[in-house]
């Protein structure tokens, strides 16, 4: 594996890294802040219900920053394009690949110190799994320099996290039976659908029709494509099928809801 690590990687790897972990910080005693001031309930949480509070407001704002920088470069950018680049796919990346990789492994960093220690109140050993399996896949493409785009794609499914926060925020906040709770649950099952489940596909599809490229890559990187996305996928997989279900439920629910004030 040649490892980039040049003069320029030197800085905007750990500033990056750094970035995303005060950033979490940052967002986080903001989250407590604005809440306290805002919501009326908040307060009278308890201690445990305060801090996967705060620490659902960095989560989305990660989510939503990956999303957006995801979307620009495999998008807007041209970084995928067949045309736009003379290098093959396997070898394409940027200055804000980079930087958000490392971003990202600040979150993922924090996120998992936060589950370690309040563990298992802030998530279970799926997610143990699933940051593992992510710090790892973007660590081996920022050293490598490798499979950017794969990467980027994945990061591209964080855009479903705002909608699993904002179903918790209402659960907790007693609002289920609001009319936002359900076009928040849809808003969920669509997103899922499109970026955790088709996305995927287009992910493998994408993988097949590259495969002489992904085979040029070094043996760990090679190994690492073809059994790190699959795992992520079956997990989005059995998540989808609690989302599903979630949501056939809630629905019943409403339409019960509608047929007594019909009657």
């Amino acid at each position: 594996m040649d490892v980039g690590f040049g003069p320029d990687e030197r800085i905007l790897w750990p500033a990056s890294v750094l970035a995303g972990v005060a950033m979490c910080g940052a967002v986080y005693d903001l989250t407590r802040r604005v809440s306290s001031r805002c919501f009326k309930g908040y307060d009278g949480l308890n201690e445990m219900h305060k801090v996967e509070w705060n620490n659902r407001g960095f989560s989305t704002f990660h989510a939503l920053a990956a999303a957006a920088v995801s979307f620009y470069l495999l998008v807007m950018s041209g970084l995928i394009s067949e045309d736009a680049h003379r290098a093959i796919v396997i070898d394409r990346r940027s200055w804000l690949s980079d930087a958000m990789f490392g971003v990202s492994l600040g979150y993922f960093l924090t996120d998992l110190a936060m589950i370690l220690w309040y563990f298992p109140r802030l998530g279970g050993k799926e997610y143990l799994l699933h940051h593992g399996l992510s710090m790892y896949a973007i660590s081996l493409a920022l050293l490598s320099g490798k499979g950017h785009v794969y990467i980027l794609m994945v990061l591209f499914t964080e855009a479903t996290t705002p909608f699993v926060n904002l179903r918790w925020y209402l659960d907790l906040a007693g609002r289920k039976d609001s009319k936002l709770y359900l076009y928040n649950g849809l808003a969920l099952f669509v997103g899922w659908l499109v970026a955790r489940i088709i996305l995927f596909v287009y992910f493998f599809t994408h993988m097949y029709l590259h495969f002489d490229q992904v085979r040029s890559l070094f043996p760990l990187g090679f190994y690492s494509i073809l059994t790190v996305p699959p795992v992520l996928s079956l997990m989005n997989l059995l998540w989808f099928c609690k989302i599903c279900k979630g949501m056939v439920k809630t629905l019943c629910k409403a339409k019960q809801s509608a047929s007594v004030k019909t009657d």
